[in-house]
């Protein structure tokens, strides 16, 4: 029994659920699908699990109450459809956690709000203190003001995010798909289901297809990319399928249901660099020499300007970059303490060069240890 190995008691779970596991075929919200979704959360959360929900549905809700049956393409009505159907989504939550004696909150957001560490904060307090109050938050990205710029991209991501933010110990992602197969099962009903996964590796990519519903933007693919924002952040998840009865009370129970995701057994990552590996949007990026990349990977060192190679992008001091070794490979982030036209300027040059030419302000780490966030191989994107 893999899981039993990384399993703890969970005192706090974040399940997200898709648009597919919400809906019928055509689209529109399926009322049975959701009551069953609120039935089980709460069954948990009465059994003393804090539970937090990360859900999708906005746009669906708002296609099926606005009487649109094919989904657009233009962004406008895209958002019109999430304003509407997020009232939808959430009075339909709000009467059935209801009856199960749960109150809900509601939190929505866009990738902007991560950006700005008291802002994730903030976020994070607000999630506790309705925990606290006995209140499930129920969270959903923005779709009615987020464009391109400022999208999570899709609620995998966001679920494994807000995992990381509120130190969960467990994230369950129920979809319309048991799990992870060997091949798609939907074109080989032979392919069998992989019930543990110790490391995202490159084969285990490739087995991810593509999105599925027209009504939905994840895919395998982006659930993939959740296990590897929790595995960094030493958070086990399952993927697991919405209509398998019991399925969350099964999951906390510690039994075979689903793929599950195993965490890193590295030490805990701590808050501050979570956030700068997934919460913040990177606006450039350094390439090291070999000894920079070697001292950074293996020592754990600062970035020093003499093992700076190259800059990339226009960035101003305080942004947050991504580090390249000398192969090319990402295998950091980090907050930089210079703009990209002073790194320029000292690149490639020591201490005694760098107080000759420009003075003591210049010398020291373009990035600090401290505010670095190193990677064992290049997991993360923007």
């Amino acid at each position: 029994m893999e899981r039993n190995k990384y399993f703890k008691k969970i005192k706090r779970a974040v399940v997200k659920i898709g648009t597919s596991s919400l809906t019928d075929e055509g689209g529109i919200l399926d009322k049975a699908k959701m009551k069953k979704f609120a039935a089980e959360v709460s069954s948990a959360a009465g059994r003393g699990t804090e539970m937090i929900v990360v859900t999708s549905g906005a746009i669906a809700a708002g296609l099926q109450f606005l009487g649109i049956k094919k989904r657009p393409s233009d962004i406008s009505t895209l958002q019109a459809a999430a304003a509407v159907g997020q009232v939808e989504l959430m009075r339909t939550y709000g009467d059935l956690f209801g009856a199960a004696g749960f109150k809900i909150g509601q939190i929505l957001l866009t990738r902007e709000d991560t950006t700005r560490r008291a802002q994730y904060l903030n976020i994070r307090n607000t999630i506790e203190n309705l925990l606290k109050l006995d209140v499930i938050p129920v969270i959903n990205e923005n779709d009615s003001v987020a464009v391109e710029e400022i999208r999570f991209g899709d609620n995998d991501r966001l679920a494994a995010l807000v995992s990381s933010l509120t130190e969960a110990d467990l994230l369950i992602i129920l979809s319309d798909i048991e799990g992870l197969y060997e091949k798609n099962p939907k074109a080989d009903g032979k392919s069998r289901l992989i019930s543990f996964v110790e490391k995202v590796t490159p084969s285990i990519e490739k087995l991810a297809g593509g999105a599925g519903s027209q009504y939905s933007l994840g895919g395998m693919v982006s659930k993939i990319k959740a296990a590897k924002i929790c595995s960094f952040s030493g958070i086990p998840m399952v993927i697991a399928s919405s209509a398998c009865e019991n399925v969350i009370s099964r999951v906390i129970g510690f039994e075979q249901v689903g793929t599950f995701f195993a965490p890193s057994t590295a030490a805990k990552v701590r808050s501050i660099k979570r956030w700068i590996a997934f919460g913040i949007k990177t606006r450039g990026s350094i390439y090291l020499d070999s000894g920079a990349s070697h001292a950074v990977k293996a020592k754990g060192k600062s970035i020093l300007p003499v093992g700076v190679s190259k800059v990339e992008g226009s960035f101003s001091r305080g942004d947050t970059l991504k580090v390249y070794s000398s192969d090319e490979k990402l295998i950091a982030k980090g907050i930089s303490n210079f703009s990209s036209a002073d790194i320029e300027k000292i690149r490639g040059k020591n201490d005694r060069q760098i107080m000759e030419e420009f003075g003591r302000e210049f010398c020291f780490e373009v990035i600090h240890r401290d505010s670095l966030v190193v990677f064992d191989e290049n997991d993360f994107e923007d």
